[in-house]
């Protein structure tokens, strides 16, 4: 071996590998070892630095303001400087669908519809960390961008991916040939070089000037050049990403909120043909599930009748508008399954005889027999005509089929293939239904096949079929309520004997079913607003069809909707005297008892007018008890009063023309008052019906009160039994919810008494109603919590900002707030788990707070903060936090309504006395507060000349906070005849959290990631809305807050210390949120204050793992926190890599080690030699010592 050169004989040859071994040689690789070193041992000229050693923080902000930079302009100068325009508050518009707006133009709206439009329509309150993409948390390569990347790159195709296309004989001789020589014939023995292919092959084209003299940098150039053209600008992003688990410190961004959909489904109606033509046809489609037995969409209505058969209805029916010619449909599936079917129904016009005999025309005649009927024909024509004439308005039911939908999805496979035509008929059997594809599908496959799995159930993947059917079954007068259209799909699925003795009527739908587009053009909404890309208004419209979700669905409500079905049932005149039996019933929605006052909210059918005042049932031909399979959609009010109402009105129509007979007999009156004490009243109802007209001021009664001197059907039984359905995003439908709206409302508007149900609530009791409303939240149903989240926990939001002033006395309602929303978030948790991400963080919620989450202001008269703030009412308060209270405060004519603490007895005698005896009784510790933090550089805002100094200092600091703490309206008066200063929520949110107990408290620490999250947005908005983003750092907050702060992070940090081998997927969540909690903070606040929480979170955790004979649970947590605060997008400016400081002179360094609740490592001189300037800097270096201090662990198990 040659002998080795100087200056490598310096180098030391010490690797990582001896280093271990020599860590476990001396310590024999006990986990305790550092528990019995002896830190005060002989070192050697260099001292010796202790690895694990926790040391004081510098006070950055005072160092940052002592040492400004003395670096030029340039790309180091970015690396060491803290950005000035680190955070921004972006406020974003929201995507509007649809081009005009669906909020409504009305001028007077309740407080309650006022709230809910605002929630649907403020801006997107967005806190931006701009320079957040430098840290390590960021992943640039979500899959949205990868799908952004790849587009316009061309498809690869290689040989091995092309299918054979048949003509492939030759290929498969030379193929033969090939493998019939030997592969040692060849010279190199490969294939490429076989003789056979030598022999047939053509020769290369030369290359043009390979051999010519070319210089190296003029290839270097072109080689450049031809790198550089159509090159990809992120060509290595391009490249997937790893499959590995997502890193800890990467917190994704939430999803904007938007209007929920399911699986989208485009249905176009092409055309309608019977045997014979003649009269109007009018056809519905509508979505049912079998199993859950409900109707999932409203229905459709499309017209596919020639201008021929349009013109006899010309007399009845006013000029169709554009919205309802629409021929095409797109249904949303939230949850589709094999038991959905697509439903058709068909009616006609209302003649003279019943189902059957009005059918039995379209069952005997045929096309073709068309010439042998001439006569026929023509007289039913004739008889049509008549009836359109006299009858246009009225329907009768016709027909009905149904496409088992899952079956023709799974039939018509991928999207890969082209579209496919299936056949539905009856078949030869009455009854049996098959499918038959055209002949360019090969093979047949029976509707009744039924396929399992996910993938059956995808609407969004196959290819585009064009269904026709054949037959339709023939309505039966006795069979139209949803339960016997039930059993028919039920039993369609296998034929049974009720399928075979259904008559059918020959007919041909075609419908053509697809994967809807992801941006259809020319589409309206339920609310027929147009959706954007509408480019002419003009072109026929494809309908967006309203879904009634099989299951609950958890989406919170983003845009405005109204909407109300009527479902009438059935009716039983039996018992009524008198003629009726041609019953039809009119539906009205009214906003007064007179006749004129019908409002024109009744959606149109098709090929009429958009909307009408009035909407007639279906009549079943000489039936007293008829049922109805109608859906009346109706456009509900904003606001609605106690005359706004439903009537029902049931006439008697005379089918036969007679001289001096009526068209129309009405025959009873029923009607629904809309609102019932302040609710919207909806479910199903069994009225009463009345022979007379009602009398004046009927709306605000019920039907059932009996009124006197009317008459009855039946002795005032019930006799008509109707639904009504609301799908609204202003309704709650919610009791519990419907009070605690109306309550905080009533305070908004000091308007008192409040009528709820049947309780009347007037001022001095409404503060127990208010305390027991919001307790209350938590039995009202998931579903409706879910849709009005956003404005629920805006509420007990300001609630806790606002504390609302009753009888001239505030009243606190903090605590309430806080209990209420941390129930909230735990019933959240526990019931959506599906939408949690990695660090368990429910998606509904971060989304709330990422979006629309802004601190409400604390008074009417005072500018809203930011677009769309939430509206206030002088009728609320706050008291002070301030230490400096008035000389005049009559604090014994005081009256405590303190809910910090319910099991304080008494009054206190002051407001400190009060916070004091709620420390006391928690037992809270302030010893790791940031006022405890030891060391003479632990408080950067003062010097304490004692630890009970600080101690005092800080218990006084929280006794002079009034946070639950009501006064007499006297009192009001002595603050200079204004309100009190405005509470904080970041401040107020806090505070609860330090001081709650018991279940409350649990309950916040399951959900940490939502109050740390929700506490560092507000304290971004604060600064934003007082102009301190650019102020000090030291006096952004003020020091209660920060005590708080501190209590906060160090009671948190014991709870994972405590608890982390009983409740360990609690303690990870609850660790990483403490982690991204002082992430954020590094970019808000005082980071010497931060620096100095890390520090207390590091000693918690360190003490007692040295304690532990396997701290390798506790050691796992460790890393992740640091990994977490260490992947802020600064954290190499944190560190102060281009200044030096001078360490502290400490009155006694022996003595500060050996007390300190961390221990060294006392390593070689020849392993760990480090020269003074790190001993220095280890002092400044927070973050990294961290780590350096954590990994010496590793080392340790490693050996």
């Amino acid at each position: 071996m040659a002998e080795r050169r100087a200056f490598a004989q310096k180098i030391s040859r010490t690797v990582a590998a001896e280093v271990r071994k020599q860590i476990s040689g001396q310590y024999s690789g006990s986990p305790q070892l550092l528990k019995n070193l002896n830190i005060v041992g002989s070192i050697s000229h260099h001292t010796t630095v202790p690895l694990t050693e926790a040391v004081d923080p510098v006070d950055l902000e005072e160092y940052l303001v002592t040492h400004p930079l003395a670096v030029d302009s340039g790309p180091l100068r970015d690396l060491i400087e803290f950005p000035p325009d680190d955070i921004e508050v972006v406020y974003s518009p929201r995507d509007c669908r649809t081009l005009v707006s669906a909020v409504p133009e009305e001028s007077e709206m309740d407080p309650h519809v006022r709230d809910c439009i605002r929630s649907y329509t403020e801006d997107w309150a967005v806190v931006i960390r701009k320079y957040h993409k430098l840290g390590t948390g960021f992943n640039p390569n979500t899959l949205d961008k990868q799908k952004e990347r790849q587009k316009g790159l061309p498809k690869q195709v290689f040989e091995s991916d092309e299918a054979p296309d048949g003509n492939n004989y030759q290929d498969e001789q030379d193929d033969l040939k090939r493998r019939s020589m030997s592969i040692d014939d060849t010279p190199r023995g490969s294939w490429a070089c076989s003789i056979f292919d030598l022999k047939n092959s053509l020769p290369d084209a030369l290359l043009p000037n390979l051999l010519d003299r070319t210089p190296n940098e003029e290839i270097d150039r072109q080689n450049d050049d031809q790198r550089k053209s159509n090159r990809h600008k992120e060509l290595f992003g391009l490249h997937p990403s790893p499959d590995e688990e997502e890193p800890i410190e990467r917190l994704s961004v939430p999803d904007v909120p938007k209007e929920h959909f399911g699986q989208r489904l485009l249905v176009k109606c092409l055309s309608l043909k019977f045997e014979i033509e003649i009269e109007p046809i009018f056809a519905s489609l509508a979505l049912y599930d079998v199993k859950e037995k409900k109707k999932i969409s409203e229905n459709f209505y499309f017209d596919l009748n020639s201008e021929q058969m349009k013109g006899l209805l010309r007399p009845h029916v006013p000029p169709a508008a554009i919205t309802t010619l629409a021929r095409s449909a797109i249904f949303s599936i939230t949850y589709p399954s094999q038991d959905v079917f697509l439903v058709i129904k068909l009616e006609k016009v209302l003649q003279q005889g019943d189902i059957g005999e009005c059918a039995e025309p379209y069952m005997i005649f045929k096309e073709a027999d068309a010439t042998k009927n001439k006569e026929k024909l023509e007289k039913l024509k004739s008889q049509a005509d008549q009836f359109c004439q006299r009858l246009g308005k009225y329907r009768m039911p016709f027909a009905w089929t149904a496409i088992h939908l899952m079956n023709i999805v799974s039939s018509a496979g991928s999207l890969e293939r082209d579209s496919t035509e299936v056949e539905i008929s009856t078949g030869e059997r009455k009854g049996s239904w098959s499918e038959r594809r055209n002949s360019s599908i090969v093979g047949r496959r029976s509707l009744e096949r039924t396929t399992s799995g996910d993938d059956a159930c995808n609407l969004t993947s196959f290819r585009p079929a064009t269904l026709t059917v054949t037959n339709f079954f023939k309505q039966e007068g006795d069979r139209l309520s949803d339960e016997d259209l039930y059993k028919f799909l039920a039993d369609m699925r296998r034929p049974s004997s009720v399928l075979r003795r259904l008559r059918p009527i020959t007919a041909q739908l075609k419908i053509d079913i697809s994967p809807a587009p992801e941006n259809p053009h020319y589409c309206l909404t339920p609310e027929l607003l147009q959706v954007k890309l509408y480019p002419d208004s003009r072109v026929r419209p494809t309908r967006e069809i309203l879904e009634f979700p099989a299951r609950d669905v958890y989406v919170p409500n983003t845009t405005y909707r109204n909407l109300l079905y009527i479902y009438p049932q059935s009716l039983n005149f039996a018992n009524r005297q008198g003629s009726a039996r041609n019953i039809t019933v009119k539906v009205q929605f009214m906003y007064g008892e007179d006749p004129s006052n019908a409002m024109p909210v009744i959606f149109g059918k098709s090929s009429c007018s958009e909307f009408s005042k009035e909407a007639y049932t279906a009549v079943v031909y000489h039936n007293r008890s008829p049922d109805f399979h109608e859906e009346i959609k109706v456009k509900l009010p904003a606001t609605l009063t106690d005359h706004h109402h439903l009537l029902f009105t049931f006439y008697h129509v005379s089918c036969q023309q007679k001289q001096n007979t009526p068209l129309e007999t009405p025959v009873g009156y029923t009607w629904i008052p809309m609102l019932q004490n302040g609710r919207l009243k909806t479910g199903q109802f069994c009225l009463p019906v009345s022979l007379e007209k009602p009398p004046q001021a009927y709306s605000v009664l019920s039907p059932e009160v009996p009124l006197p001197g009317m008459k009855w059907v039946d002795n005032h039984k019930g006799v008509f039994n109707v639904e009504v359905v609301a799908v609204s995003s202003i309704h709650t439908q919610d009791p519990y919810l419907d009070k605690f709206f109306a309550l905080v409302n009533a305070l908004d508007e000091h308007m008192f008494p409040v009528r709820i149900g049947d309780m009347r609530i007037m001022e001095n009791n409404l503060e127990n109603e208010l305390k027991s409303s919001i307790s209350a939240l938590n039995s009202s149903q998931l579903e409706p919590v879910v849709r009005f989240l956003h404005l629920l926990l805006d509420k007990l939001i300001l609630l806790v900002v606002r504390p609302p002033v009753i009888a001239g006395q505030i009243v606190n309602l903090g605590q309430a707030s806080f209990e209420a929303m941390a129930s909230i978030i735990n019933r959240l948790h526990k019931n959506l788990e599906g939408n949690h991400d990695q660090h368990g963080r429910n998606s509904l919620l971060a989304s709330y707070i990422y979006y629309v989450f802004r601190l409400p202001h604390t008074y009417s008269n005072s500018p809203s903060p930011g677009p769309g703030g939430l509206g206030g009412s002088v009728h609320y308060a706050t008291m002070a936090r301030s230490a400096v209270r008035p000389a005049s405060l009559n604090l014994n004519r005081s009256r405590s309504l303190s809910n910090s603490n319910p099991d304080i007895s008494g009054t206190p005698t002051s407001p400190d006395d009060e916070v004091r005896s709620i420390i006391g009784s928690k037992g809270l510790d302030r010893s790791n507060s940031w006022v405890n933090t030891g060391g003479p550089k632990a408080v950067p805002w003062g010097s304490n000349p004692s630890p009970s100094a600080e101690s005092t200092q800080a218990m006084d600091r929280s006794c002079n906070r009034m946070s639950s703490h009501t006064e007499t309206s006297s009192f009001l008066q002595t603050l200079t005849g204004r309100l009190p200063t405005k509470k904080l929520f970041h401040e107020e949110l806090a505070l609860q959290w330090v001081v709650c107990s018991g279940g409350v408290r649990e309950s916040a620490l399951q959900q940490a990631w939502f109050f740390f999250e929700l506490m560092v947005k507000s304290m971004v908005h604060h600064l934003y809305f007082n102009d301190k983003l650019d102020a000090p750092r030291k006096s952004r907050f003020p020091e209660r807050f920060m005590d708080d702060i501190a209590a906060l992070v160090s009671t948190i940090a014991s709870d994972i210390v405590s608890r982390f081998q009983k409740d360990t997927e609690m303690v990870e969540r609850l660790n990483t949120s403490l982690a991204f909690f002082l992430n954020d903070l590094l970019s808000v606040m005082d980071r010497g204050f931060v620096f100095s929480l890390i520090k207390t979170c590091y000693k918690q955790v360190s003490s007692k793992l040295y304690s532990l004979p396997n701290p390798s649970v506790l050691v796992s947590l460790r890393l992740d926190f640091l990994r977490i605060v260490c992947s802020h997008e600064h954290y190499v400016t944190l560190n102060l890599p281009c200044s030096l400081l001078t360490p502290p002179a400490s009155p006694s360094p022996s003595v500060s080690s050996a007390t300190s609740q961390f221990c060294s490592i006392s390593l070689p001189n020849r392993v760990l030699d480090f020269p003074q300037t790190y001993k220095t800097r280890r002092l400044q270096i927070c973050l990294n010592y961290l780590c350096l201090s954590a990994n010496s662990i590793i080392w340790q198990d490693l050996c």
